[in-house]
C-alpha cells in the first residue's frame, strides 16, 4: 500500500548528511552524488521544485588537504569549510550540468533567521531562484558563522529552510534506514510518527562518527519536530538506497514517515518560535504564568521578577516561570538597557504584545 502525503508535493527540501556525500578517506561519493543529481533533475522535469540542503563542506576540506582527523581549533574548521565548499559546489555544477539542470550556492547563518527583515530578504531570493528552474544548494556559512560550527548542524538549517520556502515534504536522507525502536533485542523500524513524544526522543542517540559530522539522530528529530510544527510532513530515509528520492515521491514507504501538525502555524508565528535565537529571558511571577497560559494575554511588566540576557527592542525572548520552565517567547517592545531604566512598576507597560507572544507546545 503506498504512502498518503497529506498534499500534493510540488515543493521538496532534501538535507543530505555528509556521511552519504563523503567516504571515510573525505573523498566524495561520486556515484551517490552522480545518481542524486539525475534524481533531481528528473523530479524537476516533472514539475516539483528542490531545494538541497548538503552537508560535507568540512569532510571534504578535509579530504583536499589530506587530513584524517577534525580538528578542533576554530580557524582550521573555518579554513576547512571554505576549501571543502569550494570543492562541494564544484561536483555540484557538473552534475547538474550532466543532467541539464542549474543549481545556485546559497550559504546561510543564524542571521539570516534571525532578522525578520533578513528571513524574508531570504525567502524572496528562494522563491527567484526556484521561478528559474534552478536548485538551491544550501549549506551552513561555516566560513565565518561560529556559532554554527560549535553548535549547529544541518538538520536544523534543513528545518528552518523548509518552513522558510513552505515546503510540502522535508526529506533526511541519512545513513540509516529511518528510526528505530530497539525492543527486547530486536530492531524494529518506525514506518509512522504523528508525534514525537519524549518515549520517542528517548529511543534516539548522537552520532558516533565525530569526524563526519555534527549531529545525529537526536538532532534529526529535533528538526522534524520544527518543520512538523508547521505543517511539514518528514521522512528520515537511507540515502543509499536505490532511486530514495523517486520511491519516496511515488509514496513507497520506505524510511519514517513524520506526520505534520494540521492547523499550520503562521508564519511570524513559527518564526517566533523556531527561527530564531533568543536573545534573553524573563522570568514571571505565578499570576502572569497563569494570564499567559489562557491565551491572548499581553505580558505586562509588573509580572515580570527578573530577566538576564542582552536584548533590543523587537528581539526574540524566552518568558519562563519561577521554576525555569518556558512557557513562552516573544517579541520584546525593550531593551535590557530600557528595562533597568524602569523603577516604577505601578504602570502596566506592555513588554510583549499579545500578537508577538506564542506559548509553547513544544
Amino acid at each position: 500500500m503506498l504512502r498518503k502525503f497529506p498534499r500534493p508535493v510540488k515543493r521538496i527540501v532534501i538535507k543530505v548528511g555528509s556521511s552519504v556525500i563523503a567516504t571515510y578517506a573525505m573523498k566524495p561519493r561520486m556515484a551517490h552524488l552522480r545518481s542524486l543529481a539525475a534524481q533531481i533533475a528528473s523530479v524537476q522535469r516533472a514539475g516539483i521544485e528542490v531545494v538541497l540542503v548538503s552537508s560535507g563542506a568540512i569532510v571534504l576540506g578535509m579530504g583536499e588537504l589530506g587530513q584524517k582527523k577534525r580538528p578542533t581549533d576554530l580557524a582550521s574548521l573555518q579554513a576547512l569549510a571554505a576549501i571543502g565548499q569550494a570543492a562541494l559546489m564544484n561536483k555540484y555544477i557538473h552534475l547538474f550540468k550532466e543532467n541539464k539542470a542549474r543549481c545556485a550556492q546559497v550559504l546561510l547563518t543564524w542571521e539570516d533567521f534571525n532578522s525578520r527583515t533578513r528571513y524574508n530578504n531570504a525567502r524572496n531570493t528562494f522563491q527567484a531562484i526556484l521561478q528559474r528552474h534552478v536548485v538551491p544548494v544550501v549549506n551552513e556559512n561555516d566560513t565565518i558563522a561560529t556559532d554554527e560550527i560549535k553548535f549547529g548542524d544541518n538538520d536544523k538549517l534543513s528545518a528552518l529552510v523548509a518552513c522558510l520556502v513552505q515546503a510540502d515534504l522535508l526529506l533526511i536522507l541519512s545513513d540509516v534506514e529511518g528510526l528505530f525502536n530497539f525492543k527486547d533485542g530486536k530492531k524494529e523500524l518506525f514506518q509512522e510518527i504523528r508525534e514525537i513524544t519524549g518515549d520517542i526522543e528517548s529511543v534516539a542517540g548522537g552520532t558516533d562518527k565525530k569526524h563526519m559530522s555534527r549531529g545525529g539522530m537526536t538532532a534529526k528529530l529535533q528538526a522534524i519536530k520544527m518543520a512538523t510544527h508547521a505543517n511539514i510532513p518528514c521522512i528520515i530515509a537511507n540515502g543509499e538506497s536505490v532511486n530514495v528520492l523517486l520511491r519516496v515521491l511515488k509514496g513507497e514507504r520506505i524510511g519514517t514517515f513524520f506526520v505534520g501538525k494540521e492547523g499550520k502555524r503562521l508564519a511570524k508565528s513559527h518564526w517566533i518560535s523556531f527561527g530564531a535565537q533568543p536573545k534573553g529571558v524573563l522570568t514571571v511571577d505565578d499570576g502572569a504564568r497563569e494570564a499567559l497560559l489562557k491565551g491572548g494575554r499581553s505580558l505586562l511588566l509588573p509580572g515580570i521578577v527578573f530577566w538576564k540576557g542582552n536584548f533590543s527592542a523587537d528581539d526574540v525572548v524566552v518568558v519562563s516561570d519561577k521554576n525555569g520552565q518556558e512557557i513562552a517567547r516573544g517579541l520584546i517592545n525593550y531593551s535590557t538597557t530600557d528595562l533597568a531604566k524602569i523603577e516604577e512598576k505601578k504602570g502596566k507597560l506592555e513588554v510583549i504584545h499579545c500578537d508577538n507572544l506564542v506559548l509553547c507546545q513544544r
